[in-house]
């Protein structure tokens, strides 16, 4: 199945109710760890991070990239870019400035959509705010090689092929764990990243 994305009409589908933690959840591990251990009126750090939309070869695609194990969290994962917040700047510029950080994308060469739904992660104790955003040509990416050991440029279609959406068994925090994750290529996108992905992939029309 093909699938053709107007940004125009993605735009429009952010500014109507988000599908919220529902679609999160589809791509949650089970167990999810910590929620239970944030107590009453923690407040999280904060940070921004971005799905950038891009033309490339006549379809839409955005970058996710492969952490290095230089980083403080999350080493070696498949993340999307984005970061902490600094000072009380607007998450939308945290997003952006963190792009550009990581990937050397000029914040004035996008366009920001819309967001998506706040997301907290235990283990780093953030609360990330997703934006989508796009720009008319396809980057000239510049991975800053302290963050970035790789970057993979996925078709937006992808986000609906149901076949890349598989499960395993794994033993997380020492504690058998259900872990649903994306299979794009030959990288597993689990965690956090793929939660926001869900999400992005309902407000497409995978319901």
């Amino acid at each position: 199945m093909s699938h053709e994305f107007d940004l125009a009409a993605i735009r429009q589908a952010l500014r109507h109710p988000l599908p919220g933690q529902v679609a999160q959840m589809r791509m949650s591990t089970r167990p999810r760890f910590g929620l239970e251990a944030r107590p009453p009126g923690h407040q999280p750090r904060q940070g921004g991070v971005l799905i950038l939309l891009y033309p490339k070869d006549g379809r839409l695609h955005f970058p996710l990239t492969r952490r290095t194990e230089k980083v403080e969290e999350h080493k070696g994962q498949i993340s999307l870019p984005g970061g902490a917040r600094e000072g009380d700047e607007p998450l939308a510029w945290t997003a952006l400035r963190e792009t550009c950080e990581e990937l050397g994308v000029d914040p004035q060469s996008v366009e920001v959509l819309g967001a998506l739904t706040p997301l907290y992660i235990f283990p780093s104790d953030y609360c990330i705010t997703p934006y989508v955003a796009a720009r008319p040509d396809r980057p000239t990416f510049v991975p800053d090689p302290v963050e970035v050991a790789e970057v993979l440029e996925v078709p937006l279609a992808t986000l609906l092929d149901p076949t890349i959406r598989r499960e395993e068994a794994w033993v997380l925090h020492g504690i058998a764990t259900r872990v649903p994750f994306y299979q794009i290529g030959e990288h597993k996108v689990w965690g956090a990243t793929a939660m926001v992905l869900s999400e992005f992939a309902a407000v497409l029309g995978d319901r």
